[in-house]
């Protein structure tokens, strides 16, 4: 994968603003940036949207939507509400992909929970449709159904989209939360061209924080290259993020050097 498909997800360097993440886009030559809406929301929509305009960069996903599942029916009714609004969002940055990440079951059964996902993305696809925005389902590690999704591998995202039958309706396959399955390389194959994203980091044990312990890229043992051939063989050939979410990085590193190091091995593992 050359540098024309490299994208950074802004989480990679959480700390700054979308201001400098774009600077720093510009001055690596990355070409795409993946925005998160708690970054959108700081600089509001419309300099957003000059930002990543006149830098000259395509935004390759917003993040995120979801977290649907709840007992009461009126916040479902606003989580659904609000990942509207993150279509809005992702239309009006031109991002092809809006991330789903689908939400932890809240206290009832995940049989329930993972129902209320599927109608809360069915409810959402004839308004993704018509914003031209696909609706990215991310399946999560399972360590994250507690906290997270209830959607814990390719195979539910896969039957998810199966059931759902909308062409604006896709995965996401981040290879930090699906290196483990036995049965990836064949989910893969299965999604196809509905692959709406593909991400990179690295896995060695997280120590503390499941979701923000990641390892560079070429340090854990996550095969990076078969993983990514079996992508480009399924047919996706869109950006790939660097998605490197590290707490102790954001607390202490020198995030110019961070992103330098990231890119350089992006280039070579990959």
């Amino acid at each position: 994968m050359e540098r024309a498909r490299l994208s950074l997800n802004q989480y990679t360097v959480k700390p700054w603003s979308l201001e400098r993440a774009v600077a720093a886009c510009v001055e690596r030559e990355i070409p795409s940036i993946a925005v998160w809406r708690d970054k959108l929301a700081d600089v509001g929509l419309a300099r957003a949207v000059a930002l990543v305009r006149d830098a000259g960069l395509r935004v390759s996903s917003v993040c995120r939507g979801g977290f649907f599942p709840s007992a009461g029916a009126a916040e479902r009714a606003q989580r659904i509400d609000d990942t509207r609004r993150a279509i809005d969002e992702a239309a009006a940055l031109g991002a092809p992909t809006l991330v789903l990440v689908c939400g932890p079951a809240g206290g009832q059964s995940l049989t329930d929970a993972r129902a209320q996902v599927a109608d809360g993305i069915a409810a959402l696809a004839g308004e993704a449709a018509a914003a031209h925005v696909r609706l990215g389902i991310e399946p999560l590690h399972p360590m994250m159904i507690a906290e997270r999704s209830v959607i814990a591998s390719l195979r539910e995202a896969n039957d998810l989209v199966q059931t759902i039958g909308s062409p604006a309706v896709g995965v996401v396959a981040d290879v930090y939360h699906i290196f483990w399955d036995a049965h990836v390389d064949a989910e893969i194959a299965r999604a196809g061209v509905s692959i709406a994203g593909f991400h990179l980091s690295d896995w060695t044990t997280p120590r503390d924080d499941v979701t923000a312990d990641r390892a560079m890229i070429g340090t854990g043992c996550i095969e990076l290259s078969a993983l990514a051939a079996s992508v480009a063989a399924a047919g996706y050939h869109d950006d790939v993020e660097i998605e490197i979410l590290n707490a102790e990085a954001w607390a202490n590193a020198d995030l110019d050097a961070w992103l330098d190091n990231a890119v350089e091995r992006y280039l070579a593992v990959v």
